[in-house]
Protein backbone atom coordinates (compact mmCIF):
# COMPACT_ATOMS: atom_id res chain seq x y z
CA UNK A 1 0.00 0.00 0.00
CA UNK A 2 2.90 2.12 -0.56
CA UNK A 3 4.48 3.38 -3.92
CA UNK A 4 7.36 1.49 -5.10
CA UNK A 5 9.41 3.35 -7.06
CA UNK A 6 9.27 6.81 -5.74
CA UNK A 7 12.12 7.37 -3.73
CA UNK A 8 13.85 8.26 -0.22
CA UNK A 9 16.89 8.43 0.42
CA UNK A 10 25.86 14.86 3.44
CA UNK A 11 24.37 17.12 5.61
CA UNK A 12 28.46 16.06 7.13
CA UNK A 13 28.75 16.62 11.01
CA UNK A 14 28.71 20.91 11.14
CA UNK A 15 31.77 22.15 13.21
CA UNK A 16 31.01 24.64 15.17
CA UNK A 17 31.38 28.08 13.89
CA UNK A 18 30.96 31.33 15.26
CA UNK A 19 27.55 32.38 15.40
CA UNK A 20 27.80 35.63 13.39
CA UNK A 21 28.40 32.93 10.29
CA UNK A 22 25.24 31.17 7.93
CA UNK A 23 24.72 27.54 8.05
CA UNK A 24 25.85 26.41 4.64
CA UNK A 25 22.92 24.62 2.90
CA UNK A 26 23.85 21.01 1.82
CA UNK A 27 23.71 20.38 -2.02
CA UNK A 28 22.58 17.61 -3.43
CA UNK A 29 25.90 15.82 -4.78
CA UNK A 30 26.55 16.17 -0.39
CA UNK A 31 23.08 14.74 0.24
CA UNK A 32 23.67 11.56 -1.92
CA UNK A 33 27.69 11.33 -0.02
CA UNK A 34 25.24 10.69 3.13
CA UNK A 35 22.43 8.09 0.81
CA UNK A 36 25.24 6.36 -0.25
CA UNK A 37 27.21 5.89 3.42
CA UNK A 38 23.96 5.67 5.19
CA UNK A 39 22.52 2.41 2.39
CA UNK A 40 25.59 0.32 4.50
CA UNK A 41 24.45 1.12 7.86
CA UNK A 42 20.80 0.48 7.90
CA UNK A 43 18.93 1.25 10.57
CA UNK A 44 19.73 4.86 10.40
CA UNK A 45 18.73 6.86 13.63
CA UNK A 46 15.72 8.56 13.29
CA UNK A 47 17.04 12.21 14.49
CA UNK A 48 20.24 11.45 11.65
CA UNK A 49 17.30 10.55 9.11
CA UNK A 50 15.31 14.09 9.98
CA UNK A 51 18.31 16.39 9.55
CA UNK A 52 18.83 14.85 6.01
CA UNK A 53 15.02 14.18 4.53
CA UNK A 54 12.37 16.65 4.27
CA UNK A 55 9.46 16.32 6.35
CA UNK A 56 7.25 15.71 3.02
CA UNK A 57 9.30 13.04 1.91
CA UNK A 58 9.08 11.31 5.46
CA UNK A 59 5.56 11.90 5.32
CA UNK A 60 4.93 10.53 2.00
CA UNK A 61 7.25 7.25 2.84
CA UNK A 62 5.67 6.47 5.90
CA UNK A 63 8.67 7.95 7.98
CA UNK A 64 11.96 6.89 9.21
CA UNK A 65 10.99 3.10 8.71
CA UNK A 66 10.04 3.69 5.07
CA UNK A 67 13.28 5.38 4.50
CA UNK A 68 15.16 2.61 6.60
CA UNK A 69 13.48 0.34 3.88
CA UNK A 70 14.36 2.30 0.62
CA UNK A 71 18.08 2.66 2.11
CA UNK A 72 18.48 -1.07 2.58
CA UNK A 73 16.77 -1.97 -0.60
CA UNK A 74 19.31 -0.41 -2.42
CA UNK A 75 22.71 -0.93 -1.11
CA UNK A 76 25.06 -0.98 -0.13
CA UNK A 77 26.07 1.25 -2.59
CA UNK A 78 28.75 2.55 -4.80
CA UNK A 79 28.76 5.73 -7.34
CA UNK A 80 30.42 4.45 -9.93
CA UNK A 81 30.16 8.28 -11.92
CA UNK A 82 28.37 11.41 -11.69
CA UNK A 83 25.98 11.52 -14.56
CA UNK A 84 24.66 15.19 -13.83
CA UNK A 85 25.33 17.71 -11.32
CA UNK A 86 23.59 20.81 -9.89
CA UNK A 87 23.35 22.57 -6.44
CA UNK A 88 19.70 21.10 -6.01
CA UNK A 89 19.81 17.89 -7.94
CA UNK A 90 22.27 15.11 -9.24
CA UNK A 91 21.56 11.83 -10.72
CA UNK A 92 24.70 9.47 -10.29
CA UNK A 93 25.45 5.62 -11.23
CA UNK A 94 25.56 3.89 -8.70
CA UNK A 95 26.40 -0.04 -7.76
CA UNK A 96 24.06 -1.54 -5.53
CA UNK A 97 23.02 -5.10 -4.18
CA UNK A 98 20.87 -6.04 -6.56
CA UNK A 99 21.61 -4.27 -9.40
CA UNK A 100 22.72 -0.57 -11.10
CA UNK A 101 20.81 2.46 -10.74
CA UNK A 102 20.80 5.60 -12.08
CA UNK A 103 19.86 7.80 -8.49
CA UNK A 104 18.58 10.94 -9.05
CA UNK A 105 18.31 12.98 -5.81
CA UNK A 106 16.86 16.57 -5.40
CA UNK A 107 16.80 18.83 -2.36
CA UNK A 108 14.74 21.59 -1.39
CA UNK A 109 15.70 24.96 -0.69
CA UNK A 110 16.72 23.97 3.00
CA UNK A 111 19.22 21.33 1.45
CA UNK A 112 17.24 18.39 2.66
CA UNK A 113 16.54 15.62 0.30
CA UNK A 114 12.63 15.83 -1.45
CA UNK A 115 12.79 13.47 -3.79
CA UNK A 116 14.25 10.02 -5.07
CA UNK A 117 14.14 8.05 -7.88
CA UNK A 118 15.96 5.05 -9.32
CA UNK A 119 16.35 3.50 -12.52
CA UNK A 120 18.45 0.56 -14.21
CA UNK A 121 21.27 1.91 -15.25
CA UNK A 122 21.16 0.06 -18.56
CA UNK A 123 18.82 0.20 -22.24
CA UNK A 124 15.43 -0.13 -22.07
CA UNK A 125 14.18 -3.60 -23.91
CA UNK A 126 13.71 -2.86 -27.86
CA UNK A 127 11.74 -5.53 -28.52
CA UNK A 128 9.00 -7.83 -27.84
CA UNK A 129 11.15 -10.77 -27.06
CA UNK A 130 13.63 -8.47 -25.43
CA UNK A 131 10.44 -7.49 -22.72
CA UNK A 132 9.73 -11.42 -22.46
CA UNK A 133 13.06 -12.04 -20.95
CA UNK A 134 13.68 -9.08 -18.72
CA UNK A 135 10.14 -9.80 -16.76
CA UNK A 136 11.43 -13.27 -16.75
CA UNK A 137 14.50 -12.34 -14.85
CA UNK A 138 12.21 -10.00 -12.62
CA UNK A 139 11.40 -13.32 -10.25
CA UNK A 140 8.05 -14.42 -8.79
CA UNK A 141 4.71 -14.32 -10.67
CA UNK A 142 4.40 -12.30 -13.26
CA UNK A 143 1.70 -10.92 -15.85
CA UNK A 144 2.43 -8.58 -17.84
CA UNK A 145 -0.16 -6.41 -20.60
CA UNK A 146 0.37 -3.85 -23.35
CA UNK A 147 -2.42 -2.38 -24.80
CA UNK A 148 -4.42 0.52 -26.63
CA UNK A 149 -7.30 2.01 -25.57
CA UNK A 150 -9.21 2.40 -28.86
CA UNK A 151 -11.32 5.30 -29.75
CA UNK A 152 -14.32 3.74 -28.86
CA UNK A 153 -12.88 2.28 -25.30
CA UNK A 154 -12.19 -1.19 -26.36
CA UNK A 155 -8.67 -2.42 -25.24
CA UNK A 156 -6.57 -3.85 -28.11
CA UNK A 157 -4.14 -6.36 -26.89
CA UNK A 158 -1.00 -6.28 -28.43
CA UNK A 159 1.52 -8.43 -26.66
CA UNK A 160 0.86 -10.09 -23.35
CA UNK A 161 2.43 -12.12 -20.68
CA UNK A 162 -0.57 -14.09 -18.42
CA UNK A 163 -2.14 -10.53 -18.89
CA UNK A 164 -5.67 -12.11 -18.24
CA UNK A 165 -4.27 -13.77 -14.79
CA UNK A 166 -5.49 -11.92 -11.96
CA UNK A 167 -3.05 -11.14 -9.20
CA UNK A 168 -2.81 -9.00 -5.82
CA UNK A 169 -2.78 -5.05 -6.95
CA UNK A 170 -1.38 -3.24 -4.26
CA UNK A 171 -2.40 0.17 -4.01
CA UNK A 172 -3.45 0.11 -7.64
CA UNK A 173 -6.65 -1.21 -6.37
CA UNK A 174 -7.29 2.89 -5.60
CA UNK A 175 -7.68 3.33 -9.59
CA UNK A 176 -11.45 2.11 -8.95
CA UNK A 177 -12.07 4.70 -6.00
CA UNK A 178 -10.88 6.92 -8.04
CA UNK A 179 -13.54 5.48 -10.49
CA UNK A 180 -16.07 6.09 -8.20
CA UNK A 181 -15.56 8.98 -6.60
CA UNK A 182 -15.64 10.37 -10.84
CA UNK A 183 -19.12 8.76 -11.39
CA UNK A 184 -20.53 10.29 -7.93
CA UNK A 185 -19.62 14.18 -9.17
CA UNK A 186 -21.06 13.58 -12.79
CA UNK A 187 -24.07 11.77 -11.20
CA UNK A 188 -24.08 15.16 -8.64
CA UNK A 189 -23.84 12.90 -5.74
CA UNK A 190 -20.23 14.72 -5.21
CA UNK A 191 -18.36 17.52 -6.47
CA UNK A 192 -14.58 18.23 -6.53
CA UNK A 193 -14.80 21.01 -4.35
CA UNK A 194 -16.78 19.75 -1.56
CA UNK A 195 -14.97 19.87 1.47
CA UNK A 196 -14.67 17.02 3.18
CA UNK A 197 -13.12 16.91 7.30
CA UNK A 198 -10.23 14.65 8.30
CA UNK A 199 -11.76 12.16 10.83
CA UNK A 200 -9.54 10.21 13.47
CA UNK A 201 -11.64 7.01 13.31
CA UNK A 202 -11.24 6.85 8.96
CA UNK A 203 -7.41 7.39 9.75
CA UNK A 204 -5.38 4.88 8.38
CA UNK A 205 -1.00 4.28 8.20
CA UNK A 206 1.27 5.35 5.66
CA UNK A 207 1.86 5.68 3.05
CA UNK A 208 1.22 9.25 3.06
CA UNK A 209 0.39 12.28 4.89
CA UNK A 210 -2.94 13.00 5.93
CA UNK A 211 -2.72 10.90 8.82
CA UNK A 212 -1.12 13.91 10.61
CA UNK A 213 -3.42 16.31 10.47
CA UNK A 214 -5.73 17.12 13.04
CA UNK A 215 -9.13 15.58 12.58
CA UNK A 216 -11.67 18.56 11.35
CA UNK A 217 -9.34 19.77 9.14
CA UNK A 218 -11.52 20.21 6.15
CA UNK A 219 -10.11 19.22 2.50
CA UNK A 220 -11.45 19.46 -0.73
CA UNK A 221 -12.14 15.80 -2.51
CA UNK A 222 -9.87 16.89 -5.16
CA UNK A 223 -6.89 17.05 -2.81
CA UNK A 224 -8.18 13.78 -1.26
CA UNK A 225 -7.90 12.50 -4.98
CA UNK A 226 -4.72 13.66 -5.56
CA UNK A 227 -2.85 12.44 -2.59
CA UNK A 228 -4.23 9.00 -2.97
CA UNK A 229 -2.78 8.33 -6.59
CA UNK A 230 0.41 10.72 -6.53
CA UNK A 231 1.59 9.30 -3.46
CA UNK A 232 -1.01 6.38 -2.63
CA UNK A 233 -2.20 7.97 0.85
CA UNK A 234 -3.97 5.70 3.03
CA UNK A 235 -5.69 8.06 5.03
CA UNK A 236 -7.58 9.70 1.97
CA UNK A 237 -8.05 6.39 0.51
CA UNK A 238 -10.12 5.30 3.14
CA UNK A 239 -11.95 8.92 4.08
CA UNK A 240 -12.77 8.61 -0.17
CA UNK A 241 -13.92 4.93 0.27
CA UNK A 242 -16.18 6.49 3.51
CA UNK A 243 -17.38 9.22 1.54
CA UNK A 244 -18.49 7.47 -1.14
CA UNK A 245 -19.69 4.03 0.30
CA UNK A 246 -18.28 0.77 0.18
CA UNK A 247 -21.16 -0.44 -2.34
CA UNK A 248 -20.73 2.61 -4.67
CA UNK A 249 -16.59 0.90 -4.91
CA UNK A 250 -17.46 -2.65 -5.21
CA UNK A 251 -20.02 -1.33 -8.26
CA UNK A 252 -16.87 0.47 -9.95
CA UNK A 253 -15.41 -2.83 -10.39
CA UNK A 254 -17.76 -3.97 -12.73
CA UNK A 255 -18.35 -1.06 -14.01
CA UNK A 256 -14.49 -0.89 -15.26
CA UNK A 257 -15.21 -4.69 -16.53
CA UNK A 258 -13.24 -6.40 -13.67
CA UNK A 259 -13.38 -9.68 -14.84
CA UNK A 260 -13.73 -11.11 -11.23
CA UNK A 261 -15.37 -8.55 -9.24
CA UNK A 262 -16.29 -11.05 -6.12
CA UNK A 263 -12.59 -11.60 -5.31
CA UNK A 264 -13.12 -7.57 -4.15
CA UNK A 265 -15.65 -8.04 -2.00
CA UNK A 266 -16.45 -6.99 0.56
CA UNK A 267 -13.76 -3.93 -0.61
CA UNK A 268 -11.15 -3.53 2.07
CA UNK A 269 -10.49 0.15 3.39
CA UNK A 270 -6.27 0.15 3.98
CA UNK A 271 -7.45 0.18 7.81
CA UNK A 272 -8.89 -2.84 7.73
CA UNK A 273 -6.04 -4.32 5.28
CA UNK A 274 -3.38 -3.24 8.30
CA UNK A 275 -5.65 -4.79 10.70
CA UNK A 276 -5.96 -8.04 9.30
CA UNK A 277 -1.89 -8.06 8.60
CA UNK A 278 -0.25 -5.57 11.12
CA UNK A 279 -1.92 -7.09 14.18
CA UNK A 280 -2.30 -10.11 16.01
CA UNK A 281 -1.57 -12.34 12.43
CA UNK A 282 -2.12 -15.08 11.21
CA UNK A 283 -4.52 -15.52 14.26
CA UNK A 284 -7.04 -12.76 12.84
CA UNK A 285 -6.31 -13.31 9.41
CA UNK A 286 -7.46 -17.02 9.71
CA UNK A 287 -10.64 -16.04 11.52
CA UNK A 288 -11.91 -13.69 9.00
CA UNK A 289 -11.12 -16.03 6.29
CA UNK A 290 -13.04 -18.71 7.99
CA UNK A 291 -16.07 -16.69 7.83
CA UNK A 292 -18.37 -17.33 4.84
CA UNK A 293 -18.64 -15.02 2.24
CA UNK A 294 -21.61 -13.43 3.50
CA UNK A 295 -20.49 -12.37 7.42
CA UNK A 296 -17.03 -10.86 6.10
CA UNK A 297 -18.81 -7.19 5.51
CA UNK A 298 -19.92 -7.34 9.10
CA UNK A 299 -16.60 -8.43 9.86
CA UNK A 300 -14.82 -5.72 8.13
CA UNK A 301 -16.77 -2.65 9.80
CA UNK A 302 -15.57 -3.89 12.96
CA UNK A 303 -11.90 -4.02 12.06
CA UNK A 304 -12.56 -0.16 10.89
CA UNK A 305 -13.57 0.69 14.34
CA UNK A 306 -10.95 -0.70 15.98
CA UNK A 307 -7.91 1.62 17.30
CA UNK A 308 -4.66 2.26 15.08
CA UNK A 309 -2.87 0.85 17.82
CA UNK A 310 -0.56 -1.69 18.11
CA UNK A 311 0.42 -1.96 14.57
CA UNK A 312 3.38 -3.32 13.28
CA UNK A 313 4.84 -3.50 9.86
CA UNK A 314 5.47 -6.70 8.00
CA UNK A 315 8.49 -8.13 6.01
CA UNK A 316 7.30 -11.35 4.30
CA UNK A 317 4.19 -11.73 2.17
CA UNK A 318 1.04 -12.04 4.44
CA UNK A 319 -1.69 -14.24 2.22
CA UNK A 320 -1.38 -12.08 -0.24
CA UNK A 321 -3.48 -14.40 -2.33
CA UNK A 322 -6.38 -14.18 0.25
CA UNK A 323 -6.23 -10.88 1.84
CA UNK A 324 -5.63 -8.10 -1.00
CA UNK A 325 -7.23 -6.27 -3.64
CA UNK A 326 -6.83 -8.40 -7.09
CA UNK A 327 -6.57 -7.17 -11.17
CA UNK A 328 -5.48 -8.73 -14.12
CA UNK A 329 -3.06 -6.47 -16.51
CA UNK A 330 -6.59 -6.53 -18.94
CA UNK A 331 -8.23 -4.79 -16.36
CA UNK A 332 -6.25 -2.15 -15.38
CA UNK A 333 -6.21 -1.17 -19.43
CA UNK A 334 -9.85 -1.62 -19.33
CA UNK A 335 -9.93 0.37 -15.94
CA UNK A 336 -7.62 3.24 -17.07
CA UNK A 337 -10.07 3.52 -20.25
CA UNK A 338 -12.98 3.75 -17.68
CA UNK A 339 -11.32 6.28 -16.37
CA UNK A 340 -10.58 8.41 -19.60
CA UNK A 341 -14.30 8.01 -20.83
CA UNK A 342 -15.29 10.03 -17.58
CA UNK A 343 -13.53 12.88 -19.23
CA UNK A 344 -13.20 15.24 -15.98
CA UNK A 345 -9.55 17.27 -15.52
CA UNK A 346 -9.38 16.43 -12.15
CA UNK A 347 -8.92 12.42 -12.30
CA UNK A 348 -6.23 13.18 -15.08
CA UNK A 349 -4.75 16.06 -12.84
CA UNK A 350 -4.32 13.31 -9.74
CA UNK A 351 -2.97 10.65 -12.28
CA UNK A 352 -0.52 12.83 -13.85
CA UNK A 353 1.30 14.30 -10.56
CA UNK A 354 3.72 11.09 -10.67
CA UNK A 355 5.11 9.52 -13.60
CA UNK A 356 6.38 6.83 -11.92
CA UNK A 357 9.79 7.28 -12.95
CA UNK A 358 8.76 6.75 -16.55
CA UNK A 359 10.61 10.01 -17.89
CA UNK A 360 8.98 9.98 -21.26
CA UNK A 361 9.75 12.47 -23.59
CA UNK A 362 6.68 14.86 -23.24
CA UNK A 363 7.03 16.29 -26.92
CA UNK A 364 5.75 12.69 -27.57
CA UNK A 365 4.14 11.56 -24.62
CA UNK A 366 2.13 14.71 -23.03
CA UNK A 367 0.81 13.15 -20.80
CA UNK A 368 1.56 10.12 -18.59
CA UNK A 369 -0.67 8.59 -15.97
CA UNK A 370 0.48 6.06 -13.71
CA UNK A 371 -0.35 3.82 -10.49
CA UNK A 372 1.22 1.51 -8.56
CA UNK A 373 1.22 -0.43 -5.43
CA UNK A 374 3.44 -2.43 -3.26
CA UNK A 375 3.41 -4.54 -0.15
CA UNK A 376 5.88 -7.42 0.83
CA UNK A 377 5.53 -9.86 -1.85
CA UNK A 378 3.47 -7.78 -4.30
CA UNK A 379 4.58 -5.16 -6.89
CA UNK A 380 2.34 -3.62 -9.27
CA UNK A 381 3.31 -0.74 -12.09
CA UNK A 382 0.80 0.70 -14.03
CA UNK A 383 1.13 3.48 -16.88
CA UNK A 384 -1.38 5.11 -19.66
CA UNK A 385 0.74 7.37 -22.40
CA UNK A 386 -1.33 9.95 -24.38
CA UNK A 387 0.94 10.08 -27.54
CA UNK A 388 1.33 13.57 -29.21
CA UNK A 389 -1.25 12.03 -32.11
CA UNK A 390 -3.57 11.22 -29.15
CA UNK A 391 -3.15 7.25 -28.67
CA UNK A 392 -3.83 6.04 -25.41
CA UNK A 393 -1.23 3.41 -24.14
CA UNK A 394 -1.09 1.42 -21.43
CA UNK A 395 1.35 -0.80 -20.20
CA UNK A 396 0.80 -2.75 -16.78
CA UNK A 397 3.58 -5.13 -14.66
CA UNK A 398 2.34 -6.98 -11.99
CA UNK A 399 4.86 -9.18 -9.86
CA UNK A 400 4.50 -11.00 -6.68
CA UNK A 401 5.49 -14.44 -4.27
CA UNK A 402 3.35 -15.18 -1.95
CA UNK A 403 6.33 -16.98 0.12
CA UNK A 404 9.22 -14.34 -0.30
CA UNK A 405 9.47 -11.14 -0.83
CA UNK A 406 10.43 -9.17 -3.68
CA UNK A 407 13.68 -7.51 -4.16
CA UNK A 408 11.56 -4.55 -4.27
CA UNK A 409 14.20 -1.98 -5.69
CA UNK A 410 15.78 -4.13 -8.15
CA UNK A 411 12.34 -5.36 -9.27
CA UNK A 412 10.73 -2.48 -9.79
CA UNK A 413 14.04 -0.22 -11.25
CA UNK A 414 13.65 -3.46 -13.87
CA UNK A 415 10.32 -3.23 -14.21
CA UNK A 416 10.00 0.72 -15.13
CA UNK A 417 12.72 -0.07 -17.62
CA UNK A 418 10.12 -2.48 -19.23
CA UNK A 419 7.67 -0.16 -19.01
CA UNK A 420 9.77 2.32 -21.19
CA UNK A 421 10.36 -0.36 -23.55
CA UNK A 422 6.85 -1.64 -24.05
CA UNK A 423 5.39 1.78 -24.37
CA UNK A 424 8.30 2.44 -26.73
CA UNK A 425 7.04 -0.56 -28.82
CA UNK A 426 3.61 0.26 -28.79
CA UNK A 427 4.04 4.02 -30.00
CA UNK A 428 5.44 2.30 -32.92
CA UNK A 429 2.50 -0.33 -33.56
CA UNK A 430 0.02 0.66 -36.27
CA UNK A 431 -3.14 -0.32 -35.61
CA UNK A 432 -5.16 -2.43 -37.34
Amino acid sequence: MKTAIAGVVAVLAALVAPAAQAAEVPTATQQLEWVVDATGRVPVPDTEVRAHVAQVLLDAVGGTAGVNGALGGFGPLQVKRIVTEAPDHVEAAVHGTADDYLLGLHVDSAGLIDGLTAKPDDPVPASWPEVDAQLAALGGRVSFGASEILPDGRCRDVHGVRDDVQRPLGSAFKLYVLGALGKAVAEHKASWDEQLAIRDDWKSLPSGDLQNQPAGTKLPLSTYADKMISISDNTATDHLIRRLGRDAVQRQLTTFGNQRPSANIPFLTTKAMFELKATQYPARADAYLALPRWARPAAVAGLERLPLTSLQGWQAPQKIDDIEWFGSPDDICRAFSGLQKENQPEIGHALSLNDGGLALDRAKFPEVWFKGGSEPGVLTLNYRARTADGRSLVTSIMVSDPVNALAESHVAARGIAVAKGAVALLAATLRP
